[in-house]
């Protein structure tokens, strides 16, 4: 490989890490912070946020993240005597930074062809794939690193020095273990079907749009969705938080540190939501008649940024969705949410995986 490819392989990879995180995923996971108090308010009939302006620019709140961004950064950073204050300072790093990394295998869109921007070009010369990082193990590394979120709660229960948060991070970890499993079992199922662990190569499959993952694996998805919003440690799995008896693994948290918990939730909701897109709805396709028509209607470039914009669509109905359940659900008691995760979930996702596999056999054996 020549050091100009090199070069080029190294900026487009640049540009797309900058692109991913400052440009899609803090942005949006900052409007769904002011999203959620806006949407609970319409549905508990009260005023949302709506105070917060910018001069006469009042926008519904919508700057309200923005004032919440200056309070943390201004806001007393208190750290408890007996802490230990290494970990106390490490574990926000280790809640937020896992789905900024899983943010890598998520193809957002089509190639993006260099040599010709403005062309509707049916060969190009210099495909840019819309994916940080294509890996054939893609979703095995998915599992990987969003399964470290779970040290982040333990770690900022146990080093802040208090029994309520200590409590709220032993119940983080048992929710977390449990429910990955199931999610580990409904992505087997996907594997079985599509054949690879790779996203991109799982979204090249679903060009159709009766080929889209929820239509093969509609057993899988749910039981996906149910142990993705568990991961999220949100209404109804909020046991971590408990906030009217131990109020949680953060309690002792305030300013950044404590916005680094509360911005990583939404940044968990906002991966989760792609991750399904990606599995189940056909990531940046919908449907191959529309795909082909926008592909031989517009150039490259448009045709790229109207998929892309097609992709963010999907993933916000998602992270609607799942803000919509937390107001919806009253929340499951530690017992039961146990009693969900490894007698109900986790059997289901066994027998979907069986079946499946049986499924398939079948079928190669019918040829």
């Amino acid at each position: 490989m020549s050091y100009g490819s090199v070069a080029f392989t190294a900026v487009t990879a640049l540009i797309k890490i900058l692109f991913m995180i400052l440009g899609f995923l803090m942005p949006l996971a900052s409007i769904l912070t002011w999203l959620e108090r806006r949407q609970s308010a319409m549905m508990q009939d009260r005023l949302g946020p709506n105070r917060a302006n910018i001069g006469p620019v009042r926008a519904w709140g919508i700057t309200h993240f923005l004032a919440d961004a200056v309070k943390f950064l201004f806001k007393e950073d208190y750290v408890p005597s007996k802490a230990h204050k290494f970990l106390f300072m490490w574990a926000p790093i280790m809640a937020m930074s896992p789905p900024l990394i899983v943010a890598a295998i998520i193809p957002f869109g089509p190639s993006l062809c260099w040599g010709a921007l403005f062309d509707k070009a049916a060969v190009c010369s210099q495909p840019v794939p819309l994916q940080i990082a294509r890996l054939d193990v893609g979703l095995l590394f998915y599992f990987a690193i969003s399964s470290l979120a779970v040290y982040g709660a333990t770690l900022a229960g146990w080093a802040s020095h208090n029994k309520w948060a200590m409590m709220g991070g032993l119940r983080a970890s048992s929710q977390m273990m449990s429910y990955e499993v199931t999610m580990g079992m409904a992505v087997l199922g996907v594997f079985l079907v599509m054949g690879t662990l790779e996203p991109g190569a799982i979204v090249a499959q679903q060009t159709d749009f009766f080929n889209f993952g929820i239509f093969r694996q509609p057993l899988g998805f749910l039981l996906f969705l149910t142990a993705a919003i568990a991961e999220t440690k949100r209404t109804p799995f909020d046991i971590p938080e408990g906030e009217p008896e131990i109020i949680g693994y953060f309690v002792e948290y305030s300013g950044l540190r404590f916005g680094m918990f509360f911005l990583g939730e939404f940044l968990e909701i906002v991966v989760s939501s792609a991750i399904m897109v990606t599995l189940f709805f056909g990531g940046w396709h919908w449907g191959a008649w529309l795909d082909t028509f926008l592909f031989n209607s517009l150039p490259n470039i448009a045709f790229v940024l109207v998929m892309f914009a097609l992709w963010t669509a999907k993933v916000f109905i998602f992270c609607g969705f799942q803000l919509l359940i937390r107001w919806s659900l009253p929340r499951f008691r530690s017992d039961q949410l146990m009693r969900l995760g490894w007698q109900r979930l986790l059997p289901i996702s066994i027998v979907n995986v069986v079946g499946t596999a049986l499924v398939i056999l079948w079928s190669q054996s019918a040829k």
